[in-house]
């Protein structure tokens, strides 16, 4: 027992009194360890947040749009859509818009030259894409029958597109479209499933037909909710019902699957990002192996000095070991402490919840210290071959 104690205290004694040498041996283990832990904690951060998302906004969200198979540059769906959307009888709920083509929108006519190089889109929609989308509005209201009936110049503005026109919430504004003055009736909040809603403008039907359409309008795309355990099936069922036969295809999306590739994408980053952790940290036993191998040569006169004392070749073997292993557990507790700290700052940052996987503290400090003494072998085997005269030469 006291031999160990004594065994110990040589090796924590050898460590400490170089500190320039010990912190360059426990640089790798802790920058290796401190990336795997960061880019396993911030995707799995991440990924919880997606999945968190999905859960709020559903993954029921289905779109259906128009295309064709004979090369029509502005593809509709037919006048009657949402009633063939709702023959499918796993549909909850359906709402129809339409993108509108080569309209300027501007917050003031000084600025319209501004935004001909920035267009901003446009869309006609029917009154229930609010509730089918399940986003609510910061402020205002939806087109509503009013709007329809009298082809009234109203809308509604994304949320991203309202902080870039500096339109505050309540607030009596109006925004041109080419030429015409339009009324800001209402702000839509944050689209998670549909991003580019959140710069766009919301019209009426009626209106947009009367303004900016020569023949009749018609929809080309339809948002629709489904039965959440039949999404698929509905999916697929609508481009029948839309269809019904005709030269025209309907092709669907599910709208979450854009959060579920999100997910694979951060998924694949983490592979990448432990792998360098991975590579950093045996280029860091690399650089233990070097650094303990001079080591052996600076120290000979103490192990020749040892040797001559009676110390056998395991007992000069298992300190270089052990200081090994004294690095490794340094270097694992550091580049945990860091990598947490790197996690905490990154979901601060973004707004996630915090996610650590509790096997990554022990796992980390485990490779850290496999790493170490793997890379503490040879310089242990060589310090241990060495004979108390041959120490003389090389002190």
């Amino acid at each position: 027992m006291s031999r160990l104690r004594e065994l110990v205290g040589v090796a924590l004694t050898g460590l400490f009194a170089r500190k320039v040498r010990t912190a360059l041996l426990l640089m790798g283990p802790t920058i290796g360890v401190a990336a795997i832990i960061a880019a396993v904690g911030l995707t799995d951060s991440a990924k919880g947040d997606l999945k968190r998302k999905v859960d709020e906004l559903g993954t029921n969200l289905i779109e259906a749009s128009a295309s064709s198979s004979f090369g029509a540059q502005n593809p509709t769906l037919p006048a009657d859509a949402v009633e063939r959307a709702f023959t499918v009888r796993t549909v909850e709920s359906v709402s129809a818009v339409v993108e509108l083509a080569n309209i300027v929108v501007t917050p003031y006519e000084e600025a319209a030259e501004q935004y001909e190089t920035v267009p901003v889109p446009v869309l006609a929609a029917d009154m229930q894409l609010p509730a089918v989308l399940q986003v609510p509005l910061v402020s205002g209201r939806w087109v509503n029958s009013f709007d329809e009936e009298n082809g009234a110049r109203t809308a509604v503005i994304g949320i991203g597109l309202a902080r870039e026109f500096e339109v505050l919430p309540d607030e009596q504004r109006s925004i041109l479209l080419d030429d015409k003055e339009y009324a800001v009736v209402g702000i839509l909040d944050e689209v998670e499933l549909e991003p580019g809603f959140d710069n766009a403008v919301f019209i009426p039907f009626a209106t947009a037909d009367a303004d900016f359409v020569d023949d009749d309008i018609l929809p080309n795309k339809l948002y629709v909710r489904a039965d959440p355990g039949r999404v698929d099936d509905t999916a697929e069922a609508l481009t029948t019902a839309i269809n019904l036969g005709g030269p025209d295809e309907v092709q669907t999306e599910l709208k979450s699957e854009a959060l579920e590739l999100a997910a694979q994408s951060d998924r694949q980053l983490q592979l990448i990002v432990v792998s360098m952790g991975l590579l950093a940290i045996i280029v860091g036993g690399i650089g233990i192996a070097n650094v303990m191998s001079i080591s052996v040569i600076q120290r000979s006169s103490e192990i020749g000095i040892r040797r001559a004392l009676g110390h056998t070749r395991s007992t000069i073997a298992l300190q270089f070991i052990f200081e090994a292993v004294v690095v490794g557990v340094l270097g694992g507790l550091l580049g945990i402490t860091v990598g947490v700290a790197a996690i905490g700052v990154g979901v601060a940052i973004a707004g996630w919840v915090f996610t650590l996987q509790p096997m990554l503290v022990p796992g980390g400090i485990l490779l850290a210290v496999v790493i170490s003494v793997a890379a503490g072998l040879y310089p242990a085997v060589r310090a241990a071959r060495l004979e108390p005269l041959e120490t003389l030469r090389l002190g």
